[in-house]
C-alpha cells in the first residue's frame, strides 16, 4: 500500500511508476485504488470510474470490473463513485472480504494498494492491517519531520508494517553534486 501524511506528496504518482516498473519486468500487476474520497488512479491510466464501491453496493464480482490498462500486464481496480461512507464501506465484512478474495487471487504477482493520506482520514489505519506492507511517500518541501513521524506513529498503531519512505522533492546538496557527476562522467 502507498501512502502519504498529507494530500499533494505524490503517493499515487509514485504508486502507478511503480506498478509500471513491474509490468515492464513481466509481471502481473493489480492497482487498487481505495482512496474512495478522492480516488486518481482511473484518471491516471484513463479508465472508467467503475470499481469498489460498484462491487460492494451492486454485488459484483470483482473480475466483472477490473480493467486492462494500456500497459501489459497492468490491471485496474478503480472506485468506482464515490459513496457517503468510505470509512463504514471499508470496514465491513464485504470490502474485507473482497479484498482477501483478490489477496488470493494467482492471476496476480504484486497488488498494490492507492490509499488516501494518513493525517486526513482513517481510512488507511482501516486497510493497514490487510496489506503485507506500506510505503510511505514524504515530500520533503511540504511535510514537516514532526509530521512524519506523528503519520508514522498512527500507522504502526494500526499494526502497518512500513517497507520503506520515498522521499519526494529533496533537495541536493551542491557538496553531494560532486558524486553525481564524478559518477556520471564515465571514462
Amino acid at each position: 500500500m502507498f501512502t502519504s501524511a498529507g494530500p499533494g506528496e505524490g503517493k499515487s504518482t509514485n504508486l502507478s511508476n511503480t506498478a509500471i516498473a513491474l509490468s515492464q519486468l513481466g509481471k502481473k500487476v493489480l492497482i487498487i485504488d481505495c482512496d474512495l474520497r478522492k480516488p486518481t488512479q482511473h484518471k491516471i491510466f484513463g479508465q472508467k470510474r467503475i470499481g469498489i464501491t460498484n462491487i460492494l453496493v451492486e454485488n459484483l464480482n470483482y473480475q466483472e470490473v477490473v480493467q486492462n490498462t494500456e500497459i501489459i500486464n497492468l490491471q485496474l481496480l478503480a472506485v468506482g463513485p464515490i459513496p457517503p461512507n468510505p470509512s463504514e464501506l471499508l470496514s465491513s465484512e464485504r470490502f474485507v472480504g473482497l479484498f482477501e478474495k483478490i489477496k488470493q487471487d494467482p492471476a496476480y504477482d504484486y497488488i498494490l494498494v492507492d490509499a488516501p493520506p494518513v493525517l486526513a482520514v482513517s481510512d488507511t489505519t482501516i486497510i493497514a492491517p490487510l496489506v503485507d506492507g506500506i510505503i510511505f511517500v514524504v515530500n520533503t518541501q511540504i511535510v514537516k519531520p514532526a509530521i512524519a513521524v506523528q503519520s508514522k506513529e498512527i500507522l504502526e498503531k494500526a499494526h502497518a508494517k512500513i517497507l520503506g519512505v520515498v522521499l519526494n522533492k529533496i533537495e541536493i546538496n551542491k557538496e553531494y553534486m560532486k558524486y553525481y557527476y564524478y559518477y556520471s562522467n564515465d571514462s
